[in-house]
């Protein structure tokens, strides 16, 4: 071992997260396998992560005092979230604060329109896109026949959890339903199927991805409703698949994870959406389904240990467990009996105590030997379970 592993295991190492929310929890279960030193920075312990924390620091990951308070108590330091402020991160590095992903590659991704630059920049796929500032220039793009109906626009800041996008169809959405501020706007892609793969990356630069998932998405939230592992798609496009997301992570050069969601068009191009760089919806199931999860994955990535083995072990559908529409208030979950008697079924609930419409209450793993039977098994859970008040 070297001496910056043995300093992990050793207990030496502090680690501290800026965000606690269901991530956040969901790295603290395999941390506390190595009974890591985990830290965890955030708005008070209601959060999911703060019950599993080595320390919980109360504090806002978006003001830079708290965020320099709190880097200056650990040795490394990482996200379960990028909307952070990233000036302070900056500072921690000149003062000898490991932090991945490095503050350089936040500034990047939290901006989906710098994003799109870097693609650009790098010569990787993705949709023909414009930045504009503001509503009223979008209109006048259209006016004037730069912009094409229909089209998507996405808050080129801030957005999370299917907020910050909306598709803009009709001359009435033009009217009444753009979202405010700075814009960016890509053409409506004809999409065939929309693929996530998580790749890992260490500072040595090794580099391993989870198999291809294929993720369906609920029209209403557009959030995932679920995923299917594998995707079913030809080796070959999955191996495309993968060598794009790991070119990806290689020219961010970050260490930790990084979730990159595709479009499968229905021509055959695989175009990037947009990436998050860090443990993500796509890559929930790999907890009960992949050798490593991606969680723990993550933790081996920001600490440079040597990657663990991604294989799946088995066919796996994961379900977002979602607040029910109009639901709003003290969470109620119903139908838990009749989940939990479902073999291979594995339910993780995130303990937040309050619902609210399409809020990410938990998700669901579903098990199977092929994936007819996953999916039907699927389709027993969401009947049943339902998260209202």
């Amino acid at each position: 071992m070297t001496d910056s592993i043995a300093k992990v295991f050793n207990g030496e190492t502090k680690l501290g997260i800026l965000g606690g929310g269901q991530l956040g929890k969901m790295m603290a279960l395999p941390a506390a396998n190595w009974h890591l030193p985990y830290w965890i920075l955030d708005k008070d312990e209601s959060v999911p992560a703060a019950p599993y924390a080595t320390k919980f620091v109360a504090g806002d990951f978006r003001k830079e005092e708290d965020v320099l308070r709190f880097g200056r108590q650990v040795d490394v330091l990482t996200i379960e979230i990028e909307h952070v402020h990233t000036g302070a991160l900056h500072q921690l590095v000149k003062e000898g604060v490991i932090v991945h992903p490095a503050p350089s590659v936040l500034d990047i991704i939290k901006d989906k329109g710098a994003q799109k630059l870097f693609y650009e920049e790098h010569q990787l796929p993705s949709s023909p896109f414009m930045l504009l500032e503001d509503e009223g220039a979008i209109r006048a793009a259209v006016k004037e026949g730069k912009i094409q109906l229909p089209f998507v626009q996405k808050s080129r800041t801030g957005g999370y959890d299917g907020r910050g996008v909306t598709v803009i169809k009709t001359a009435d959405d033009l009217a009444n339903n753009l979202l405010p501020g700075p814009a960016l706007i890509e053409e409506l892609v004809d999409i065939d199927k929309e693929l996530g793969v998580v790749v890992a990356r260490n500072a040595d630069g090794e580099m391993k991805s989870f198999p291809v998932v294929e993720m369906a998405f609920d029209p209403v939230a557009n959030l995932v409703d679920y995923l299917l592992a594998p995707a079913q798609i030809t080796q070959a496009l999955e191996q495309k698949a993968i060598a794009l997301a790991e070119q990806t992570a290689a020219a961010y050069g970050l260490s930790g994870l990084l979730a990159v969601e595709l479009f499968l068009t229905k021509s055959g191009e695989l175009l990037i959406n947009e990436v998050a760089p860090r443990p993500h919806n796509s890559g929930h199931h790999t907890i009960e389904s992949c050798l490593t999860s991606q969680f723990e994955q993550h933790l081996r990535g920001v600490l440079n240990l040597p990657l663990g083995d991604t294989r799946l072990l088995q066919t796996a559908v994961m379900l977002n467990i979602l607040g029910e529409p109009g639901a709003s208030g003290p969470v109620n979950y119903r139908g838990m009996g009749e989940v939990l008697g479902i073999p291979d079924v594995f339910v993780h609930l995130y303990g937040k105590k309050e619902t609210r419409p399409f809020r990410k209450m938990g998700h669901v793993t579903i098990m199977a030997a092929n994936p007819q039977e996953a999916l039907q098994k699927a389709e027993k859970v969401k009947a049943v379970l339902r998260c209202g008040v």
